[in-house]
């Protein structure tokens, strides 16, 4: 799974998930991308799972670029436990996701075997998403 190596704070606030992405809101890198329609949260599991159904509908040709980090910690308290006490330990990490980002982008395989991959890819993700290519079809 991805996290990072190390992190400034150890707890971070839970935030607010509202607005439209800024930046990564555009293709960089490859030819097709998938890009988020709704703002969520993507945890490190749903982005490998994503990852792997996207490189096995491709047969491993080709280039897949993650656009998207999970670096802000989930705490969650035990189960059962009683109020106060303090905050929870870090259990997983999340990727702020907001409405324009683009989360994949992939390279080198034919429009028709990359909207299949993506497709294949998105039905993994917690929110909306649309496949989308560089250049505008």
């Amino acid at each position: 799974m991805l996290m990072p190596k190390r992190t400034k704070h150890r707890k971070t606030f839970k935030g607010k998930r509202r607005g439209v992405a800024r930046r990564g809101s555009t293709i960089a890198f490859g030819d097709y991308g998938l890009q988020a329609l709704d703002c969520g949260w993507l945890t490190s599991r749903q982005l490998e799972a994503t990852r792997i159904a996207i490189t096995r509908r491709m047969k491993r040709q080709g280039q897949v670029w993650i656009r998207v980090f999970p670096d802000k910690p989930i705490t969650l308290k035990a189960a059962e436990t009683r109020m106060g006490k303090g905050k929870g330990a870090p259990e997983y990490w999340v990727a702020v996701v907001k409405p324009g980002r683009i989360l994949f982008e992939i390279n080198g395989v034919e429009l028709a075997d990359a909207k299949k991959a993506l497709t294949l890819g998105a039905a993994k993700l917690p929110f909306k998403t649309r496949v989308i290519s560089r250049m505008g079809d």
